[in-house]
């Protein structure tokens, strides 16, 4: 557990489960999502995850999920998978009341110590559907790249989401992580 200022970092647990599948359906879908700048309401309908999704993330090895919290109430959470030299950074919810407040970037700066300094990664690695341009350009103010490599939407998988639109696919964004711990 890291404790930054008033924000407390910790690997979530089991008990958690409940609150991240919460705290992500009302980060990426519907109403709730509307509040924050990060939705994908526009994009998709459905479901983002479930507490199966979030327990098989959990239960993995080498891969968590990891909680900012501040005086126990959770309020940002991203799935870590290590996969050799570099980690997939994924499923990064914010609160959408507290988001552009700089608690997504407090919980991705402490990712990527982790994977860099607990994991020895060289890189974090990402997924974004391409048509979030204005979250890809925050990904970008924070060091990572667009490598023009592409994967298709799973259409027809509605545990994914149903889309909204027939022209959604995932770029993958990269970042070299400085001072890797060997």
């Amino acid at each position: 557990m890291t404790t930054l200022s008033t924000f407390t970092f910790r690997a979530a647990t089991e008990a958690d489960i409940p609150a991240i599948v919460a705290l992500v359906e009302s980060a990426y879908r519907g109403d709730s999502g509307r509040r924050g700048w990060t939705t994908e309401s526009d994009l998709l309908d459905g479901q983002r995850t479930d507490a199966a999704d979030v327990a098989d993330a959990m239960s993995r090895p080498d891969s968590c999920i990891l909680l900012l919290e501040r005086d126990d109430r959770l309020l940002a959470s991203c799935h870590l998978e290590r996969k050799g030299e570099a980690a997939y950074f994924g499923m990064f919810a914010v609160d959408p009341a507290r988001q552009a407040g700089g608690l997504g970037k407090q919980l991705l700066g402490e990712a990527e110590r982790l994977a860099r300094e607990d994991w020895g990664c060289r890189l974090m690695e990402m997924t974004v559907i391409v048509q979030r341009e204005e979250l890809i350009a925050w990904y970008e103010r924070r060091g990572y790249r667009r490598t023009g490599s592409y994967k298709p939407f799973p259409y027809g998988q509605e545990r994914f989401g149903i889309p909204r639109r027939d022209d959604l696919r995932f770029e993958l964004l990269v970042k070299e992580l400085a001072g890797v711990a060997v």
